[in-house]
């Protein structure tokens, strides 16, 4: 497995993390449906973003039960994120190019031989799981390259992924948790002497943080305005 792959990320900038509700009897099912979407990323080809996976392994990867792996993939068919193909256990991210469009997503250093850890972790009973996971693609999506950090303040979150304000420091806690991202402290914009957080996927470009490149990156002013 690649040490990250590409994921089409024109929906997450649409709005679409939104769509994803904890209401009643759906907001375990858009929960599935978001750790499926990550794992069929994962084994998805280059070209057109087709993945191969049985439901044995997706259970192996999240933890789902077979129930909720057949709820969590309606979800993303319904929403368009994911087509079901003629081949048995076959998948296709819809809107996949290679060439433009998507965010770097974590692979192979969120695995344990065939399983997620932080997927394990989730129970699907708590709304903030799923608060979690949107605030993940956010900052999947929103992650500048040059820096490798996602600035978002909470406002910019809340309208960006649908997560209410009083959440989101709840939602940051589990991912921090669980070793999905790490909160960094940059200079900020608006106040000669204050810090503001950005925000840094683990697994992924591991030697480029603030503890190696911050006083550079300060220097050059890498930090561009929210």
């Amino acid at each position: 497995m690649k040490t990250w792959v590409k994921l089409p990320t024109g929906w997450i900038e649409a709005g679409g993390l939104k769509d994803f509700r904890w209401k009643q009897g759906e907001g375990s099912a858009n929960l599935a449906g978001l750790m499926l979407l990550t794992v069929i990323a994962h084994h998805s080809d280059d070209e057109h973003g087709v993945a191969q996976l049985t439901y044995d392994q997706l259970q192996a990867a999240t933890d789902l039960s077979r129930t909720k792996i057949s709820q969590g993939l309606s979800a993303l068919v319904d929403r368009g994120l994911v087509e079901r193909l003629g081949a048995q256990s076959a998948y296709r991210i819809t809107n996949f190019d290679p060439a433009r469009g998507w965010g770097k997503l974590p692979a192979r250093g969120l695995y344990r031989q065939q399983a997620i850890p932080a997927f394990y972790e989730f129970h699907l009973r708590r709304a903030t799981e799923l608060d979690a996971l949107k605030f993940y693609y956010a900052v999947v999506a929103r992650r500048d390259n040059d820096t490798n950090l996602a600035r978002m303040n909470y406002e910019t979150i809340e309208e960006y992924a649908g997560i209410p304000r009083n959440k989101i420091k709840s939602a940051l806690s589990l991912l921090a948790v669980n070793n999905l991202v790490h909160v960094e402290h940059v200079p900020s914009w608006s106040s000669e002497y204050g810090v503001s957080n950005a925000y840094r996927l683990a697994h992924l470009d591991t030697n480029r943080h603030m503890g190696n490149r911050g006083r550079r990156l300060i220097h050059e002013g890498s930090f561009p305005d929210e």
